[in-house]
């Protein structure tokens, strides 16, 4: 049944269903979209309805009954509407270098993750899709085998699509070496401040860390590239603390966090979502989610060394 939305100075975001592996999305836009509702501390319900904007996009929003698509510019509406921004820290040259991190990111990188998530890695990812009924798994074939032809396709307009494998693998390790440079021994991105193209590298490499086991992109960030995976961890603790995996690498916890990181909340779904319940006045978390490594030191610090993770990985 269609349930009339009211979306009278309520955020109401239209997403695809949450995947059966606890991440909380498989679209790297979609899982953009809710961190950077939960960065900029923005109250919003979940509609997991399946339903395309008017444009054909997914994620949108509905909000005082107005329809905004696309990630950029449900982000302009929402700052030109609600007064938030999470870039007024930053400077012209910063902005600048945002906005291109975020374009090779978006138009670039995504491409060789989707090609890796709906090509190569498909049997994978047909387990975490969530689909339900007499007839789930002939669904589930059924809708990743479309997917994976409308992406093939896709590819090949764009270009990217046109590689062979092993040049699009090396693109894609371009770009994550691009951002392990960029975001070196910080905490965020552009500095120790969270900002929005943090929402939006975290929603693509996010895939990298939990939907595609096994593969290229999985190893480089768990291997070489550590502080990406640290990275992920940090927003994954700070701003998704029901967001939990019981397989979750020891590399990121310590021993006498591992049984209380065990207790956790199931992920969002219909119910309002307000990042101020989760957090107390001075941002520090209050719930059970470990926020220390294996070492003692803080996720949410800068000066975690990295020789330290590359040695513990080494000996495991």
């Amino acid at each position: 049944k269609e349930e009339e939305l009211d979306s009278k100075d309520a955020i109401i975001l239209h997403q695809f269903s949450r995947p059966r592996n606890g991440v909380p999305s498989l679209s790297p836009f979609c899982l953009k979209m809710e961190t950077y509702l939960r960065m900029a501390d923005l109250p919003y319900q979940n509609y997991f309805d399946g339903k395309l904007s008017p444009q054909g996009k997914m994620p949108w929003i509905e909000y005082n009954h107005k329809k905004v698509s696309g990630t950029e510019f449900i982000i302009d509406f929402l700052e030109e509407k609600l007064g938030v921004n999470l870039n007024k820290h930053l400077g012209p040259h910063e902005r600048a270098v945002s906005r291109a991190v975020t374009k090779m990111v978006e138009e670039h990188l995504y491409w060789t993750l989707a090609y890796c998530q709906w090509v190569e890695n498909l049997h994978e990812t047909q387990k975490m899709v969530s689909l339900f009924g007499p007839f789930s798994d002939l669904l589930k074939w059924i809708f990743c085998h479309l997917t994976k032809g409308i992406v093939k396709r896709e590819m090949y307009g764009h270009g990217i699509g046109r590689f062979s494998e092993e040049e699009m693998y090396t693109l894609m390790e371009k770009d994550m070496r691009t951002l392990a440079g960029l975001l070196g021994d910080k905490k965020y991105i552009m500095g120790s401040t969270v900002s929005t193209v943090d929402a939006t590298v975290f929603g693509h490499l996010a895939q990298a860390m939990w939907t595609l086991p096994g593969t290229r992109p999985e190893r480089l960030i768990k291997g070489e590239l550590i502080n990406l995976a640290m990275y992920c961890e940090r927003i994954r603790r700070k701003f998704w603390p029901e967001w939990h995996h019981d397989d979750d690498n020891t590399l990121y916890e310590s021993e006498e966090s591992s049984e209380a990181s065990k207790t956790y909340s199931p992920l969002q779904d219909f119910s309002f979502y307000s990042r101020t319940e989760t957090f107390d006045e001075e941002g520090n978390s209050i719930s059970q989610t470990p926020d220390t490594d294996y070492t003692g030191h803080s996720l949410f610090d800068s000066d975690v060394d990295m020789d330290e993770y590359r040695d513990h990985e080494q000996c495991k």
